[in-house]
């Protein structure tokens, strides 16, 4: 016969009464599972510590949660062997809701710092009333001469605490489900609950004789007990059938806060959405939220991975996160070891740094505009595809905690190469000033006619280059003059000698005719024309030089308007090139040296026709025509062809 110990009402705190009584702990109902799981755990590691005090008799039995689903009785029972309950501390932890046992527990038990009690079983605990219509508790503590009780509630602030019949320490936890709720009774389903939110637990959890959690948290094992395949392989489980990660970072802090994760750094596709956070936050390896952007910086969202950590402020439900100073310190902290691995990547793995830079070099310039710290340790390592691949000495970056330049290799082979590295190299030759390329395709006649001259370029083609990063530089290096190449010519690049009299009646020059022959074919009045020999034979008859500043004035104004393409004319600058073989025959021609075999009066509009066609491919190798552009172009060619297969 059942004895009734005691009858009684449920303590409840007035600020917790609503949402117990309304069963709205949490966000999601499916949230119950992985609180009683952790309940479980924490017994088991409360069972540890207690035997650490000598307060246990025996040895402990191997540490288990198991799981088990009766689809008749409509029932799920959560059971644990660890430290158990007498019928006074049944009172005292479940009846005193919100109540939690896990601060005085530690303050009169913990003493090793890697046994973690996870949180609070007043109020994890009645997430179950969310889907229970009736939860019992079958509980027997550890203490030689305990007596198990049982403990059962319908949801009211009701409960009943009678004998039980267990005979084993631990706690069986039985909910009865409701009729909306019976899907948790579904194996499948049970199984998805634990591995999204318990999967990383330190405690064997097992459904029949089936162990359904992967168990081992990689983040908290230590750096020496792992290899690269490991890192890989825990990479492949969280995210399979993803592309390799570049790299990864290893963080284990535990001061001035607890700090555990693995951060990855993901090849970055065109369809990834760069603000979307896809980083998993734990709490002593319970997963708490797949959203950590209070944490993690703005430009660090792309990266995959683990965080850990008991300091993170969490709301009651531990699905929020509250931005405070501790989460602003973890963010920082986050950022800075970000940066080291990056130095050391640079410094001893320079191959890989390069060849994964095109990647790297998204989080590492726009943490650099986003974040000032950042910007600092991480300014030695920014590098740039160069025109030259010839060896270059690298920079020297300072390891983490050394007080001296670690030694680097000498020469880097690899196209790249730092902005100071660049600078230094080419200050004889032009002094504080850099030659940049933003689209190798429409500037490469004007990257090769810099390279025939021994002139060295940057490549800055990303997005992030051409709308943010250089206007950065240049605020940067204020002494500095950026230049993209099409848009003014070096000196170096003009043979000045080459400008004799051709004219001896006005004593004009080759380019002053040829200026004036452009300005009378094309009447444009708001057009620049300049007539000058280029050095380089491979250059064509004439190229568009457009203003850095004023391209770059009308290129925000288009991106402020969102216009997909800027149209010509933009304010810009005819480079007719006198030493090109075309212009010197349309110079004769103008002049009468080549003689009309028709004896045709037109060979002016010819003349006009050619300097159309030259400046026509000037405006279309630096940017493609739109529709009415090329109609007007294909008409001209036409009838340019048809005046030259006349006089042929």
């Amino acid at each position: 016969m059942t004895t009734v110990l005691e009858q009684g009402n449920i303590t409840i705190h007035t600020e917790n009464i609503f949402p117990i009584i309304k069963k709205s702990l949490y966000t999601d109902h499916e949230i119950f599972l992985r609180e009683l799981v952790s309940n479980s755990v924490d017994a088991i590691a409360k069972l540890k510590m207690v035997s650490y005090a000598g307060e246990v008799d025996g040895e402990l039995p191997a540490p288990e949660i198991t799981l088990a689903v009766d689809k008749e009785k409509k029932t799920l029972s959560i059971t644990d062997n660890g430290i158990g309950m007498t019928a006074d501390e049944i009172k005292k932890y479940i009846n005193q809701v919100a109540f939690s046992s896990a601060e005085e527990f530690v303050q009169k038990y913990q003493k090793d710092p890697d046994q973690q009690i996870i949180g609070h079983f007043g109020l994890g605990f009645y997430s179950c009333f969310m889907v229970a219509k009736n939860v019992e508790i079958d509980t027997l503590s550890h203490r030689t001469g305990s007596t198990a009780v049982h403990w059962s509630c319908d949801g009211s602030p009701q409960f009943e605490l009678t004998d039980s019949e267990r005979t084993t320490p631990g706690t069986t936890i039985t909910l009865t489900m409701m009729e909306e709720e019976e899907d948790f009774l579904e194996e499948s389903r049970i199984k998805n609950l634990i591995k999204t939110h318990c999967d990383f637990m330190p405690v064997p959890i097992k459904l029949g004789e089936e162990q359904i959690n992967k168990q081992q948290a990689l983040w908290k094992e230590s750096t020496q007990n792992l290899k690269d395949e490991d890192y890989l392989e825990f990479y492949r489980y969280l995210y399979p059938f993803q592309e390799e990660p570049l790299l990864w970072v290893h963080i284990n802090t535990d001061y001035p806060f607890v700090l555990n994760g693995l951060l990855y750094f993901p090849p970055i596709k065109p369809d990834m959405d760069i603000n979307k956070g896809q980083m998993k936050l734990f709490c002593n390896q319970v997963f708490v939220s797949d959203n950590c952007d209070e944490i993690i910086p703005d430009f660090l969202r792309p990266l995959r991975g683990v965080l850990d950590s008991t300091d993170i402020p969490l709301n009651v439900s531990r699905s929020a996160l509250t931005n405070d100073r501790t989460v602003r310190r973890i963010s920082s902290h986050i950022s800075k070891k970000i940066a080291d691995r990056l130095k050391a990547m640079y410094r001893d793995e320079y191959d890989k740094y390069v060849k994964s830079w095109q990647d790297l070099g998204t989080f590492v310039k726009f943490g650099s505009l986003k974040d000032d710290k950042f910007k600092e340790q991480v300014a030695d390592i920014i590098i740039y595809k160069s025109s030259l691949e010839n060896e270059e000495p690298k920079v020297e970056v300072q390891a983490e905690g050394e007080d001296e330049w670690a030694e680097t290799n000498t020469a880097d082979t690899s196209g790249y190469t730092t902005l100071k590295n660049y600078l230094e190299r080419n200050k004889e030759k032009h002094e504080n000033r850099v030659f940049y390329c933003t689209d190798p395709g429409s500037q490469a006649t004007y990257v090769e006619l810099y390279k025939s001259q021994g002139l060295e370029i940057l490549f800055m083609d990303s997005f992030i280059d051409t709308n943010y990063f250089i206007p950065f530089l240049e605020r940067e290096y204020t002494d500095v003059k950026f230049s993209r190449v099409d848009s003014e010519l070096d000196e170096k690049l003009v043979d000045s000698e080459n400008s004799e009299i051709v004219d001896p009646k006005t004593n004009k020059t080759r380019s002053e005719v040829v200026k004036e022959l452009f300005e009378t074919a094309l009447g444009n009045d708001k057009l620049t024309i300049k007539a000058e020999a280029l050095k380089s034979q491979g250059t064509p008859p004439a190229m568009v030089i457009i203003p850095e500043e004023m391209r770059r004035i009308q290129e925000m104004t288009a991106m402020l308007q969102q216009q997909a393409n800027m149209e010509f004319p933009l304010t810009h600058t005819l480079l007719v090139n006198t030493a090109h073989p075309m212009v010197q025959n349309l110079l004769n021609m103008s002049q009468g040296s080549i003689i009309d075999a028709s004896g045709s009066s037109s060979k002016g509009e010819l003349v006009n026709q050619m300097c159309q066609h030259i400046y026509d491919l000037a405006l279309i190798s630096q940017k493609p025509f739109g529709a009415d552009e090329m109609k007007a172009f294909v008409e001209r060619s036409n009838a340019l062809l048809t005046q030259v297969t006349e006089r042929m």
